[in-house]
């Protein structure tokens, strides 16, 4: 399946700097580690968090260890806030660059069939596999790349990279800072919240015109 190859060959980009720098990287940023690296930029301390966030799309930084940390030292609503911004910038910085600069190299590696069926995919169920995608490792670079090489409409994943950010961010953020002792509950409403999230806001994206970006 020509689909498989671009997923296949997203992902090892994806993977290749864990296997280089991931154990380096994972022992700098989670945890006390990433609290102090954050702390140790003073009043630009969210900053910090919102650039490591992003950072993520090119290194494998340890997101969920740098959000906790967010909630740790700002509380689960500043930290939360944090956490969602450099995720969101992250989703989107993928999906731009994808759309803007990927189209004919995945053309390249998977023809015209490859990019069309990637086109489909995106069309029927694009918007769950981008809000679910962002409580999986490895898996919210891929998607939002994917999403960007089939064009899917900015302001559907915009909204559909929202709903998987904002409880991940929020969530995160609270094992931070009440929930230290407990990462099951992370897990368990990150994974819930974007379906939820995404059923309020389904009606008003079918109320947009199909042809509007």
């Amino acid at each position: 399946m020509r689909l498989l190859r671009i997923f296949l060959i997203l992902t090892a980009l994806v993977l290749i700097p864990f296997f280089i720098w991931g154990d380096q990287l994972m022992a700098l940023f989670d945890g006390e580690s990433a609290r102090q690296w954050i702390l140790s930029w003073g009043k630009l301390g969210g900053v910090a968090v919102i650039a490591l966030l992003i950072a993520d799309l090119f290194l494998p930084i340890p997101a969920t260890g740098v959000m906790s940390a967010a909630g740790y030292l700002y509380g689960t609503f500043a930290g939360g806030a944090l956490s969602v911004v450099g995720s969101f910038l992250s989703g989107m910085l993928a999906y731009g660059l994808c759309r803007a600069f990927g189209r004919r190299a995945a053309e390249r590696l998977a023809g015209a069939e490859g990019v069309a069926q990637n086109e489909a995919l995106f069309h029927r169920g694009g918007p769950w596999l981008v809000a679910l995608s962002r409580w999986l490792p490895v898996f919210p670079e891929v998607i939002a790349c994917l999403a960007g090489l089939a064009r899917m409409r900015l302001r559907t994943f915009s909204l559909a990279l929202l709903c998987g950010t904002l409880p991940m961010g929020f969530t995160y953020a609270a094992v931070g800072a009440l929930f230290t002792e407990e990462p099951k509950w992370a897990m368990a409403l990150s994974v819930t919240l974007p379906v939820v999230l995404w059923l309020v806001f389904r009606p008003f994206l079918a109320r947009q015109e199909p042809s509007n970006p």
